[in-house]
């Protein structure tokens, strides 16, 4: 059988592309290979399960389109669905004067980007949340939780019922085009299709050089760890709590996160991963990291952010410096309040001359599509990305 379409990766914007296909091309035939015996496992399944609303995005930006669009594409799949989610907005806390002018530099950019947000000063952040602290801060009524992992099954259930395919377990061993079609191969057995597309984040970049495909860039890992507070203290914030962040940095720092089902956890850092989906702490994969060592950007982007990599090193090796980036807003936690909690791990695609790829990047043949980096917050905006991914396969028809 030749399918239609195949789709490499069960992580939520495989699964968003492969239900937009299905709804532009009713009765396709449809695969999705995913290696692990689960969906969602990886990136998908280890985020902070925020809806983001789009604050931090140059206006204009694709990004800034995709996750406004994708935060209501989101919430309205959620709620056709039966899935539970909640608004509960946001609050971004500045706690020095830079990030007041970082701030204030903040509000203007959600104005441009048309969102609601409401400045306060230090009484009504106190106010709204009186666990915390700082000069003042931003509120965004529009920012969400939900559990993606829960998003993802609905989206698979979705996708069987328009009659596409789901194939758990099956690592992918070799993808061979042709003039007419592509085939991958797997321990389990070979499918062939007339298009690929290939969503698999954390192995993205080894699946396009195993199709042959030339790139200029190398996944390196991430690792995102996060604590969770102790039951006692779910109540401790009423909103979502985040930092100003660094317009200097890819990530937003620590935050307080309200989880779906109730608990809080805060997080996460961001330190050098040993291995791609390695998620206990010092676990190592010598084969991820022979590989990143040897790649010359992986060593000038360290070199770029020494300082900062060294902080977070840091704080990670030293429960007692990751609770102070907390007690900066948060100055009631204590250290035994850092309860265990399972780590993420981010693919960030790094070019040859060490720059981070911060938007969307995807390599492309005749016949297969390979989205090399979906840049955060992939789950937020995975409907509308799936649907952009959909435009250029079709496109390309």
């Amino acid at each position: 059988m030749i399918y239609d379409f195949c789709i490499i990766g069960g992580g939520i914007v495989g699964l968003a592309t492969a239900m937009e296909i299905l709804k532009r091309q009713p009765g396709a035939s449809l695969v999705i290979l995913e290696k692990e015996n689960v969906l969602a496992k990886h990136q998908t399944g280890h985020n902070s399960g925020v809806i983001h609303a789009g604050i931090y995005y140059a206006p204009g930006s694709l990004k800034a389109d995709l996750c406004k669009r994708g935060a209501e594409a989101t919430k309205q799949f959620c709620s056709e669905h039966g899935i539970k989610f909640e608004v509960c907005g946001k609050v971004l806390v500045a706690s020095n004067a830079l990030e007041v002018q970082r701030m204030e530099a903040l509000y203007q950019r959600s104005q441009q980007n048309g969102l609601k947000v409401e400045r306060l000063d230090a009484e009504q952040l106190r106010q709204r949340e009186p666990n915390i602290v700082g000069l003042g801060g931003l509120f965004l009524d529009a920012t969400g939780i939900v559990d993606y992992r829960e998003v993802c099954d609905t989206m698979a259930r979705v996708i069987r019922r328009e009659g596409g395919e789901i194939c758990l377990s099956q690592t992918v061993t070799a993808i061979q085009e042709s003039a007419d079609s592509v085939t991958v191969s797997s321990h389990g057995g070979s499918w062939q299709a007339k298009k690929l597309v290939a969503c698999a984040g954390l192995q993205s970049d080894r699946l396009a050089v195993m199709a042959g495909v030339k790139i200029a860039h190398q996944i390196i890992p991430f690792r995102g760890e996060y604590f969770r507070l102790p039951a006692s203290k779910n109540n401790i914030v009423n909103h979502l709590i985040y930092p100003i962040p660094d317009p200097e940095l890819p990530f937003l720092g620590v935050h307080l996160t309200r989880m779906i089902d109730g608990s809080v956890t805060v997080g996460p850092n961001a330190v050098l991963g040993l291995g791609r989906e390695n998620y206990r702490k010092f676990s190592i994969n010598w084969r991820d990291v022979a590989q990143y060592a040897s790649f010359p950007g992986f060593w000038k982007t360290i070199w770029q952010n020494l300082g900062s990599g060294t902080t977070e090193m840091k704080n990670s090796l030293f429960k007692s410096g990751y609770l102070e980036q907390c007690r900066k807003y948060c100055p009631s936690l204590q250290v035994e309040d850092l309860l265990p909690y399972e780590a993420g791990i981010r693919a960030q695609a790094v070019m040859r001359d060490g720059s981070l790829v911060h938007d969307f990047l995807f390599a492309e043949t005749p016949r297969m599509l390979h989205v090399c980096n979906a840049p955060s917050p992939a789950a937020t905006s995975a409907i509308p990305i799936g649907s952009m991914i959909a435009d250029r396969i079709f496109q390309a028809a």
